[in-house]
């Protein structure tokens, strides 16, 4: 730590600077008051050590303008002259602590080390502090163009109170998307309510969505709020939407145009004052054309509709994405100085996960120190128009379709497991499945959850 010393006795002022000095400690040594006022307007000390009773400008006058240089530094007041009505006027203008002469060095040196382990959690909880700020802080990173026509679309939009959708690949953001619209919108200190129609079970997604009664169901022991009610006067965001059956496309049309929600088992129907955002992977027109998708339900949901570019065609945002995550997951200096060699390799990349790829690359930047290839795999346009053959394979005899598919199929999920730290939910988003497909997928192929 960094110490200012004021001591007018001689002996004392050297014999406690030696003593400080031991310990590891910097310390600046002053005779007067006067002295001491002069330092504190020109440098920064973590500790000041002071006496009372100085020639010139007292001990109390010292502390005064420490505190005012700094409300962190801590003062420690000396003094052989000590009365009750001192001590409480120094610790009311912010002493720290009150040393009575003569004392033995090792009760300041006790002193010293509780303020450095107080320094040091301090320290830590403003490290932790500034961490959760910037993972509550969910922004959308980057400043191409394709960027600030999103964030232009989202200014305008949140204040409309009309349904979105937000079309995008998996793992470019979406939901980000939908935050951002809530949080700019006047219903941003109402709930945001947040789910995935992927993830949840085709059986449990209406009582999840709508609720249900007590009894209405084995297992229903009580009621249940359903995530609409949950959001009510809020937004509802629903990821993945494209994932929901016909049959319950229909009941989303009623809770769209009468805002209102009938919960599973219930008698009647209950208002909801909520705004809806939607996100889709892929295009509902196309769906609808195929049958897969309610045409009235698609023309409810995209009265505006959002595109979010992938990563591949914004790769002037990377470097601030690599800077954003290494900032996210608080990666020192080391890590920070490895990035540039491997910022070619990224900008290369075509990124088929996006974001969410982009982001697991970084995590595995900081996780391997000696790491100085990222081996992100070869792009599609240098792959080569024709398919190679995974092992196993002869191109000189037939192929059996069905062995070759699943075999396919097999390294594709171990792949994109590793590539999400087997995070199923994770995988299952980046290869556009639901989370119970991959799991049965799973089984099949006999792959560990664990790896």
């Amino acid at each position: 730590m960094r110490i200012l010393l004021v001591e007018d006795e001689r002996i004392a002022r050297v014999s406690l600077s030696r003593t400080l000095a031991k310990q590891g400690d910097e310390v600046v040594a002053c005779e007067t008051g006067t002295e001491g006022l002069a330092r504190l307007k020109g440098e920064q000390f973590d500790v000041v050590i002071t006496d009372l009773r100085l020639p010139g400008v007292d001990g109390m006058e010292v502390l005064k303008a420490a505190k005012a240089r700094d409300g962190e530094c801590v003062v420690i007041m000396m003094t052989a002259f000590a009365t009750i009505q001192s001590a409480v006027e120094a610790l009311k203008l912010g002493a720290h602590d009150y040393l009575m002469k003569p004392f033995a060095p090792e009760e300041l040196l006790h002193k010293l080390a509780k303020v450095r382990k107080l320094r040091e959690v301090l320290s830590e909880n403003v490290r932790l502090r500034k961490r959760l700020a910037h993972l509550d802080d969910r922004v959308i990173v980057g400043n191409s163009p394709a960027v600030r026509r999103l964030r232009e679309i989202i200014r305008v939009v949140a204040a409309r109170d009309c349904t979105v959708l937000v079309q995008g690949e998996s793992g470019t953001g979406k939901e980000l998307v939908a935050r951002s619209l809530h949080t700019h919108s006047p219903r941003k200190h109402e709930p945001f309510v947040a789910f995935s129609c992927g993830v949840i079970p085709e059986t449990l997604l209406e009582s999840e969505l709508f609720g249900h009664e007590k009894g209405a169901f084995s297992g229903a022991v009580g009621r249940h709020l359903g995530y609409f009610e949950r959001a009510h006067h809020g937004t509802v965001f629903m990821d993945d939407i494209d994932d929901v059956s016909l049959a319950l496309q229909v009941k989303l049309l009623r809770v769209l145009q009468e805002r209102e929600v009938q919960r599973v088992g219930g008698q009647k129907p209950i208002g909801v004052d909520i705004r809806i955002v939607c996100a889709t992977k892929v295009d509902l027109g196309d769906l609808v054309r195929e049958k897969r998708f309610r045409d009235d339900l698609y023309y409810r949901l995209n009265i505006v509709l959002i595109p979010v570019p992938p990563l591949r065609d914004r790769k002037e945002d990377i470097p601030l994405l690599v800077e954003h995550f290494l900032d996210k997951y608080g990666a020192d200096e080391g890590v920070r100085a490895r990035v540039p060699k491997l910022l070619d390799e990224m900008m290369a990349h075509d990124w088929v996960g996006n974001v969410r790829e982009m982001e697991n690359a970084v995590q595995r930047i900081i996780a391997l120190p000696d790491l100085d290839r990222l081996d992100l795999g070869r792009r599609g346009a240098e792959a080569g128009t024709h398919p190679s053959l995974p092992a196993g394979f002869d191109s000189g005899r037939p192929i059996p379709y069905q062995e070759y598919i699943e075999k396919i199929d097999r390294e594709l999920l171990i792949w994109a497991l590793k590539q999400c730290g087997h995070n199923i939910s994770h995988a299952a988003k980046m290869l556009d499945l639901p989370r119970s497909t991959l799991r049965s997928k799973m089984e099949k192929y006999g792959i560990a959850e664990e790896g």
